[in-house]
């Protein structure tokens, strides 16, 4: 049987293009969120808790939040991670300040809003992935601990995520947080499934 063929690296527009496409999936299923009134787990997940506690925009709390995190990018992931991943973080920070421009709902089930939320962001996040970029937080931490010890990135970050959501119990009610939780484990089945060690890993 011959050897596979060896994978070609993205061109710098593919990963532009990448960026885009996931950031924008993203920004989709966190409009499905705030919509609902639901949260999702990882900095997303505390973001929202302080947007929904302060009234402060959910962009403006997100893109604060994942500053710390740059530092590890930078050591361990590398220079050009960083700086897609922040590029991504500025870009859904900006996308989520004006979502309500070209984005709106009537009324979502909250369930519905969980599932296809979830299953919309997790798709984002494979794009990112992919591309060896990430939204940031838990995303850098979930790629650092498959890069360097073969955890798989979905299950890593569903478990973070989950106790992220289990944590809004504290402020909002319990059925929303179930709704919330069911999201988390939507998104990440998507990467758990289509991200791991020994399927498609993009470079």
């Amino acid at each position: 049987m011959p050897p596979p063929a060896a994978t070609a690296p993205h061109t710098l527009t593919e990963d532009a293009v990448a960026v885009f496409t996931g950031v924008l999936l993203i920004s989709v299923g966190v409009a499905f969120f705030t919509s609902a009134g639901l949260l999702t787990g990882g900095t997303a997940g505390l973001a929202f808790l302080l947007h929904y506690a302060t009234g402060i925009g959910f962009g403006k709390i997100f893109f604060v939040l994942n500053l710390p995190f740059y530092w590890l990018a930078l050591r361990k992931l590398g220079r050009a991670f960083t700086i897609k991943t922040f590029a991504a973080v500025l870009l859904l920070s900006v996308l989520t300040e004006l979502q309500t421009q070209f984005l709106q709902f009537s009324h979502l089930q909250p369930l519905y809003a969980a599932i296809a939320g979830g299953l919309i962001t997790g798709t984002g996040f494979l794009v990112l992935f992919r591309h060896r970029c990430s939204l940031g937080g838990v995303g850098i931490l979930a790629l650092y601990l498959q890069d360097r010890y073969g955890w798989r990135a979905g299950k890593v970050q569903m478990a973070l995520d989950c106790a992220i959501v289990l944590l809004a119990l504290w402020s909002v009610e319990p059925l929303r947080v179930a709704w919330s939780v069911a999201g988390a484990v939507a998104l990440n089945l998507v990467l758990a499934m289509n991200h791991r060690p020994g399927r498609y890993m993009a470079v």
